[in-house]
């Protein structure tokens, strides 16, 4: 680690400008400040969170189809534990379910569709959130469900595409960014050949990293490289897991199962083609084909940052609610609920 610092310092001596990274993925954030990489780092070089955290992103309507769906009579709607306390427009799935909303914690989506075989007069929703990471779970249940005929599970799809979100983040105007730090676990479904437009037609470096320091290390390093040759490419600094194309057969279980859609990003906004929508031949799986849910139109508050922060123009600490207004106890923004949220890590591990 010591021989990679100091390549760090005399990179940064010879590029003699401040360096703008961005990590997309919400797990890089909480390990960055879990091994204190900013420590290690000169003080020229800014290390911004992305938008790669899923509870971050899930929007307010979808939260509040979702616990729409909750309360549904004889319904059950499975989740993964960290969407439980994300706000809705007026209320979150944790206080839907003290007022009695048949709300379950489960890791596995087999384990929602397990739930349906074994009661078939209950209506189980599993509420599908996350990237590339979770989606081919959830699309290979999805299958399992219409293979095995059962009627009672369907998926509310609130899941979305990280590549396309690098796009829009690269076509705003406000967002200064030198090169992005991509997510390991994405890219070990996607391989690193969709990320290769950022570099070619936006001349940004990258590399996908791991999420050890000493990977961490390696990727800022590899596109400090680049930045001092001048160069733009992806690379893979984490090839035990990730290669060019990825997991083929999970990329074609999603491209089976889902299309794209446009989705809402919390705080973004609409971003074309970064969701997952069921296809129409996996309708009779498809939440909300089936229960048209309903929101609350309630829009993001006003005072909060999140936006902001999950495009790398601000800093949890410049947002005028952070630890004062907004903290883990009483979050206003989804960025301070999840454990990979950029509110919440800096929170927990301060400046």
């Amino acid at each position: 680690m010591n021989q990679m610092i100091d390549e760090i310092q005399s990179l940064m001596g010879s590029i003699n400008r401040p360096i703008k990274l961005m990590e997309v993925c919400g797990t890089h954030t909480v390990a960055i400040f879990r091994h204190g990489i900013r420590s290690l780092l000169p003080s020229s070089i800014s290390l911004l969170s992305g938008p790669g955290c899923p509870v971050c992103v899930t929007s307010i309507a979808d939260v509040d189809a979702a616990i729409s769906i909750a309360k549904r009579p004889n319904t059950a709607l499975i989740t993964f534990g960290d969407m439980m306390r994300v706000p809705g427009g007026r209320q979150s799935l944790l206080e839907a379910r003290s007022e009695g909303a048949d709300v379950r914690v489960m890791y596995s989506p087999m384990d929602a569709l397990k739930l349906a075989q074994s009661d078939p007069q209950k209506e189980v929703v599993f509420f599908g959130t996350g990237f590339e990471t979770t989606s081919p779970l959830i699309a290979a249940t999805a299958f399992d469900a219409v293979r095995k005929k059962v009627k009672n599970f369907s998926v509310f799809s609130s899941h979305k595409t990280v590549p396309l979100a690098l796009k829009a983040l690269l076509d705003s105007a406000d967002v200064r960014v030198d090169g992005f730090i991509l997510p390991g676990h994405v890219s070990t479904i996607i391989g690193t050949r969709p990320y290769e437009f950022v570099a070619s037609d936006y001349q940004k470096p990258c590399a996908v990293t791991g999420f050890e320091a000493p990977e961490i290390l390696l990727g800022i390093l590899m596109i400090l490289r680049q930045i001092a040759r001048k160069e733009a490419k992806v690379e893979n600094g984490y090839p035990s897991v990730v290669k060019e194309d990825g997991n083929p057969k999970a990329v074609a279980l999603l491209n089976e199962i889902f299309e794209p859609e446009d989705a809402y990003w919390r705080g973004i906004g609409v971003l074309p083609g970064t969701g997952l929508k069921l296809r129409e031949k996996y309708s009779s799986v498809d939440a909300d084909a089936r229960f048209h849910p309903e929101t609350t139109g309630v829009p993001e508050p006003e005072l909060c940052s999140c936006g902001d922060i999950l495009r790398g123009v601000k800093i949890p600490t410049e947002c005028a609610l952070f630890g004062t207004g907004c903290t883990p106890d009483n979050p206003v923004g989804p960025c301070m609920v999840s454990t990979e949220g950029s509110c919440a890590a800096y929170f927990k591990y301060g400046q």
